[in-house]
């Protein structure tokens, strides 16, 4: 370990929240079907639910509302009138979320967090004492271009004055590989081995052995 970092080589964790930090497919369900049923569509399929797991609020109304404007403008007014707090109480933490954040900090090893969500992300922080955890969240409403566009990585990257190879991106999705792909961070999969590109975690606390081991992650 060299300078506080785990081996020299990984100066920063970046997370994905849906599917990484929290298990949050309920708290997606619930939500968008009670938008669906607002606007006169029935229950989300698979497909519409793996959709909007991974995607903006914005293209995930648009994709309740199969692009018909008048009825995404609709979505997009209920949703403003919608209690986001509400949904939260359906997130539940993955295993071993804190104890590897509390790792990662001891060591000096910055930790942000990189989503789609808009200003539910704000209500999640909060009610699970989670700044206290981060260096950094970038959500959709914090850049003109969100996942899988670079743009949201590049943020993170230059506000803490890092460079991309040292950077690691942990996320579960497509979106999030190409993400990491297109912004030219390395990506470590999570629960997800048909995303993986030879780094696949299962459990929050093998991301420490990984990070220590550097197996995989030299450049």
């Amino acid at each position: 370990m060299k300078d506080g970092t785990f081996d020299g080589k990984v100066r920063c964790v970046v997370y994905d929240c849906d599917g990484v930090l929290f298990d949050s497919l309920e708290a997606n369900g619930r939500l968008y079907n009670d938008l669906s049923a607002r606007l006169g569509k029935g229950p989300l399929s698979g497909e519409q639910l793996k959709y909007v797991h991974s995607h903006t609020v914005f293209e995930s109304i648009r994709c309740i509302a199969r692009e018909d404007e008048s009825l995404e403008k609709k979505g997009l007014e209920l949703l403003k009138q919608t209690d986001l707090g509400h949904y939260i109480q359906y997130l539940k933490m993955e295993p071993n979320l804190l104890q590897t954040l509390g790792a990662l900090k001891e060591r000096g090893t910055l930790r942000a967090v990189n989503t789609n969500r808009t200003t539910s992300m704000k209500y999640i922080m909060e009610r699970f004492n989670l700044w206290p955890h981060f260096d950094m969240v970038v959500t959709a409403l914090d850049v003109k271009n969100p996942k899988p566009h670079p743009e949201s990585i590049e943020k993170i990257v230059s506000a803490l004055e890092l460079k991309k190879d040292e950077v690691v991106f942990v996320g579960d999705s497509q979106v999030d590989k190409q993400t990491a792909e297109t912004a030219g961070v390395r990506f470590i999969a999570y629960k997800n081995p048909e995303i993986s590109n030879g780094l696949l975690i299962q459990d929050h606390l093998e991301l420490l052995e990984l990070l220590r081991s550097g197996k995989g992650l030299s450049i």
